[in-house]
């Protein structure tokens, strides 16, 4: 194995939050690459994050988000499981990019299991219209095994779409918020989960002028 100085063991537990000799291991197992090390630990420690399903996540705060302008404000709970990692900078930034993810991309639910029986068989209805009016437009008219497919392929991507935690991040475009809150899970040692949040939108159900403040926030993303 390769010999592992403590200066290097130091520096992966500032960047990863590990334990000294999980850090040691990581260095020894990868022969002192330092990223793949931080590799190992993010692995070895979603593992463990998968353990916390089941635990108790009652503290952590209602973060409000209110965009330039006054005009759209978000409220979202972020639970963790004790009052001091519900006070630290990581929990406060993913509760803060949770708040923009909500303002930017207009989900429904939180997850899936949020979604009632019935809402997703009423947008299994709309697919299943669409892909009629296709076959009547074309003439082919598919196998029913294939549309069966193509169905649930839609009604999947859609629940990715209308579902918080299956969303792609605005603030980190390569993870969900699921992604993010697991590997902050595993970083702090403690489950971090979405409960419920309301996006208030000025004006909205009032018939006006339509603007789209969504696309608005996004922008102001992307340009910050």
């Amino acid at each position: 194995m390769a010999d592992i100085s403590m200066e290097l063991v130091k520096e992966l537990r500032q960047r990863t939050g590990a334990g000294i000799m999980d850090c040691k291991v990581a260095l020894q197992e990868n022969s002192a690459d330092m990223e793949k090390a931080i590799e190992y630990i993010q692995k070895k420690g979603l593992a463990k994050a998968a353990k916390k399903a089941g635990a108790i996540a009652a503290e952590g705060v209602v973060h409000a988000y209110i965009h330039a302008g006054s005009r759209l404000g978000v409220l979202v709970e972020v639970n963790c499981q004790t009052d001091f990692v519900a006070r630290s900078e990581d929990f406060t930034k993913y509760a803060e990019a949770v708040g923009l993810q909500i303002a930017s991309m207009t989900p429904l639910y939180v997850r899936r299991g949020d979604v009632p029986a019935d809402v997703i068989a009423k947008q299994r209805e709309i697919f299943e219209a669409q892909m009629a009016e296709e076959t009547a437009a074309t003439g082919k008219k598919k196998p029913a095994e294939v549309v069966e497919k193509i169905l649930a392929g839609k009604v999947d991507k859609w629940l990715q779409e209308v579902c918080l935690v299956e969303q792609l991040s605005v603030v980190d475009p390569d993870k969900t918020i699921q992604v993010m809150a697991d590997e902050l899970s595993a970083k702090i040692g403690e489950k971090i989960a979405v409960r419920r949040f309301v996006r208030y939108e000025l004006g909205e159900g009032i018939e006006k002028k339509a603007t789209d403040l969504a696309a608005e926030v996004a922008a102001t993303i992307s340009g910050s």
